[in-house]
């Protein structure tokens, strides 16, 4: 399937990865429909930030995935759903999981039925590498099992496995994307690589940062987009569960010593107890196999993490009016 002129929705293109995918759709010459979370301020998110004349292209309608009549009526017409929208911060699905099911699990179903409904011609559900846990083997490929080690990681398995029923029992052609961790500009604080980056650069002698020891498998936010357009445009992937990453690891301590030396700056690493996620629920290594998204999507990374990460900090660094250094971002 060929994305120009297709009639194409991106919820949760108010996001970090939705902005960006949303440029990207535009850039290749879909029509595009951005869902962004109805507030009364009527801020678009991330939306706000972009070009004017990519801004000019993109169609805004607010809306709220929990809510099946207001989502309905913009999936009607569409030819493709991306579906990224979800709530995705760790600690706070610790304070308040009930929303992580409503949103992430119910939001899910009620973008699949609206689409089932309007015959949508394909659908690209967004997971998450947290789904997996700490991994039982590595490199981790899509067979490895599920394990919910946080009500977000669990709600996530839940609204994947909606997904998978919505193909296997009523033949919606939905596919499966599951990156594994994404960086690069516009991410929040709530995320490591702009945590440690920003309070570099606010100037901290000491950054304050949760476990060390945990593995992550690091993947720039350009390349984690190509894998979404190519997750819609390759018809093999329907019914298909794909891993998007770099097949490579780093210890988030490790991390830290790199941005520290690529920023040229003499800081020290402090760990943080508030932090901390609780013992059984941290996920101490995950390292994608991506052979799947090679083979069935013709995907590889292109960035190092070295190139990732000087875009990310140029980028921080203009914008460092965006990060509240002082206060933990759960």
């Amino acid at each position: 399937m060929q994305l120009k002129n297709k009639k194409v929705l991106v919820t949760g293109a108010d996001g970090f990865i939705g902005s960006h995918l949303t440029e990207r759709l535009v850039e290749l010459g879909a029509n595009v429909t951005a869902l962004v979370q109805y507030n009364s301020f009527n801020n678009w998110g991330w939306i706000e930030t972009l070009d004017k004349h990519v801004k000019k292209e993109i169609e805004v309608y607010t809306g709220d995935i929990r809510e099946y009549d207001n989502i309905s009526k913009v999936i009607k017409g569409k030819d493709v759903v991306f579906h990224l929208a979800a709530l995705i911060a760790i600690p706070y699905s610790y304070q308040s999981p009930a929303a992580y099911v409503r949103t992430n699990v119910e939001g899910t179903l009620n973008i699949l039925e609206a689409c089932k409904t309007y015959e949508v011609q394909k659908i690209v559900h967004t997971s998450t590498s947290e789904v997996y846990g700490t991994a039982q083997y590595v490199p981790i490929d899509e067979k490895h099992p599920l394990q919910g080690q946080s009500p977000y990681s669990a709600s996530k398995i839940g609204a994947d496995k909606i997904a998978e029923s919505y193909y296997r029992s009523f033949d919606l052609p939905v596919a499966t994307i599951r990156p594994f961790n994404t960086y690069g500009p516009r991410q929040s604080a709530r995320a490591v690589i702009p945590t440690i980056i920003s309070q570099i650069l606010s100037g901290k002698e000491t950054i304050k940062l949760g476990a060390l020891s945990p593995t992550r498998d690091f993947n720039y936010v350009k390349d984690t987009v190509e894998g979404f357009i190519r997750m819609a445009e390759v018809d093999e992937s329907i019914g298909q569960v794909i891993n998007i990453g770099t097949n490579r690891e780093i210890s988030i301590g490790d991390l830290a010593k790199k941005i520290i030396s690529l920023t040229g700056k003499k800081v020290k690493i402090e760990c943080d107890e508030q932090r901390l996620r609780p013992e059984k629920s941290e996920v101490n290594r995950l390292l994608c196999d991506n052979t799947k998204a090679k083979e069935i999507l013709g995907w590889s990374p292109r960035y190092t993490l070295d190139e990732g990460l000087m875009e990310t900090i140029e980028w921080i660094n203009n914008n460092l009016n965006y990060f509240k250094t002082d206060i933990y971002n759960v």
